[in-house]
């Protein structure tokens, strides 16, 4: 899983990246011309008769390194000249390390990547522009469910193929709602009665009913999209200080009904990782997770988990790609790496190894396979609730802006300030939009 992370409360914290991410990113965009210029004098087609090994790196616990593992000696076992050295590592650090390796023209055939940096690596010209490949049928996105095709274009260029489709999922701990004889949430409630409803099992239950969203960037875009807004429009940021404010006011009102932790516990619940989100520690009966995260969740905790869409109207959740997998521009054997991409995503025993632990399957007919043969209780629930949540799907926003990563860390930042009470609500509102600003280079 990843956490986003995450995707980040996706899983994948992004205040680790920081200063020495930029710099080794700015080096790269130095030196990553010298290396495509030298790796066009390589091999760029190894042929039938020549062994190829391609290098692949990509991040996650080691149960995913295993299933990658096997997947990529299954390829191998079908095209006994392509063999793989395969590197993978925690989330932390990940993108320090691609940068260097990038940057010293060391960067590896294929590589995962996810929304906080596609931007960045296609806007320097890392990444392989995939729609020649996609148009000539080689690699086939036909069968992707609506939007993942076009959640890993930018600038009109097909950079990076989804390895899963994921959205937003409140998760909720229905053993303890059971217990006291409450009522679960349920998809379309407003976020009135979301915080109502979690005030409620404050009190009945002595658990705080919401780990408190404010630093949640999923959350907010989806509440955006709820206004008529979004995160980002165009190069812009598509909402304003005077929206910031009312999200902040809404979760202070939240945390003055007592429906949320205690700051310090609301912080916790901002920078753990998904092993340790709040539903699963006991300190809140909901958390606001990416819907594929649920399995990784129920190893760690004894409890029944179960999961709905955000509050609001659910129209405004999207298919989004829990992460990609890219092909490196310099690379010296880009036929043979963009195949395994359109294996990895269309083989259906590729698929069944792979399960759902990167989210679905982005092939839809992959996806009933695997949905059709998975035992796994958590994986099956994880299929339903995204099949069933599909049905109320919006039209995907674009990918996020390059520096997408510093405005979801400023977001986490500015909502702590005003948890705290060092800032009212406005001048939080004020603050985090000068900030996203200046992440995305808006002048």
């Amino acid at each position: 899983m990843y956490p986003d992370k995450a995707p980040p409360a996706d899983a994948r914290t992004t205040r680790r990246h920081g200063t020495a991410t930029r710099r080794r990113l700015l080096a790269a965009a130095l030196v990553i011309p010298l290396a495509l210029g030298a790796a066009a004098c390589g091999d760029d087609d190894a042929g039938d008769d020549k062994k190829v090994e391609l290098s692949i790196f990509w991040w996650g616990a080691e149960g995913r390194a295993k299933l990658t593992e096997q997947a990529l000696d299954l390829y191998t076992q079908k095209h006994p000249d392509v063999t793989f050295k395969k590197t993978w590592q925690a989330n932390q650090g990940y993108f320090d390390k691609l940068a260097t390796l990038t940057a010293g023209g060391n960067a590896p055939d294929l590589f995962q990547i996810d929304d906080n940096y596609i931007a960045e690596y296609a806007g320097r010209n890392v990444t392989l522009d995939l729609t020649s490949y996609a148009g000539d049928g080689k690699l086939d996105v036909s069968k992707f469910g609506p939007g993942l095709k076009e959640y890993g274009t930018v600038d009109g260029k097909l950079v990076g193929v989804a390895s899963g489709e994921n959205t937003q999922g409140l998760v909720y701990d229905k053993t303890v709602l059971d217990k006291f004889k409450l009522p679960a949430p349920t998809t379309g409630m407003s976020w009135e009665d979301y915080i109502a409803w979690a005030a409620n099992v404050s009190k009945a239950a002595k658990v705080p009913g919401t780990q408190d969203a404010s630093a949640v960037y999923q959350a907010f875009w989806v509440w955006l999209r709820q206004q008529g807004k979004d995160l980002y429009k165009g190069n812009e940021l598509g909402f304003t200080e005077q929206d910031v404010t009312a999200w902040f006011e809404l979760w202070k009102g939240a945390r003055d009904r007592g429906a949320t932790p205690t700051p310090d516990v609301i912080h916790e619940g901002n920078a753990t990782d998904i092993s340790k989100q709040l539903v699963v520690t006991g300190k809140a009966a909901t958390s606001w997770v990416w819907a594929n995260q649920m399995p990784e969740m129920k190893k760690n905790t004894k409890n029944e988990l179960g999961v709905v869409a955000y509050p609001g109207d659910p129209k405004a959740q999207w298919a989004r790609a829990s992460m990609y997998f890219s092909v490196f521009r310099g690379s010296p054997h880009k036929e043979q790496a963009v195949d395994v991409l359109n294996f990895l995503a269309n083989d259906p025993e590729a698929g069944k190894i792979l399960g759902t632990d990167r989210g679905l399957p982005a092939n839809l007919e992959v996806r009933q396979v695997v949905a059709d043969t998975v035992t796994d209780p958590s994986m099956k629930q994880t299929i339903a609730v995204q099949n069933e949540l599909g049905k109320t799907f919006g039209t995907a926003p674009a990918v996020p802006l390059k520096g997408h990563s510093k405005v979801r860390s400023e977001l986490t930042r500015v909502a702590e300030e005003v948890l705290y009470g060092r800032q009212t609500p406005a001048q939080g509102g004020t603050a985090f939009v000068t900030a996203a600003k200046a992440a995305i280079g808006q002048g």
